[in-house]
């Protein structure tokens, strides 16, 4: 068994295997600086999702809002799912659905229903 002294002084690389080890040096610096701007990146895209919310205006508490139905209409069931809310209607013609966001009180969609 050897042990190297600590006063032994180490021999230079060879120039070979000094552009080698220069190359894996850059190549190593190159690589973590691309990781560190996707860590960053996916970062900034966390905090922009979560500050922003779901993407959709919210309704303050006690905030009132009017959705149109057809007048003579009966509303039958409603539905909450979200920001939305899909309300069942009876008019004269039959049975309806209304699907209304709840962030500005448009329907979003109506659809009739109708027996086969």
């Amino acid at each position: 068994m050897t042990q190297s002294d600590e006063t032994e002084i180490e021999k230079p690389l060879d120039p070979a295997t000094e552009r080698v080890r220069r190359k894996l040096v850059r190549l190593l610096s190159v690589s973590i600086g691309i990781m560190v701007i996707a860590v960053m990146a996916v970062l900034a895209a966390v905090v922009y999702k979560v500050s922003s919310g779901s993407g959709g205006s919210r309704l303050q508490p006690g905030a009132e809002l009017t959705i149109a139905i057809p007048t003579g209409a009966e509303i039958v069931e409603t539905s909450l799912d979200g920001d939305r809310v899909l309300i069942r209607i009876r008019t004269a013609t039959g049975m309806r659905l209304l699907l209304v966001s709840l962030s500005d009180g448009g329907v979003l969609a109506s659809y009739a229903l109708s027996d086969v």
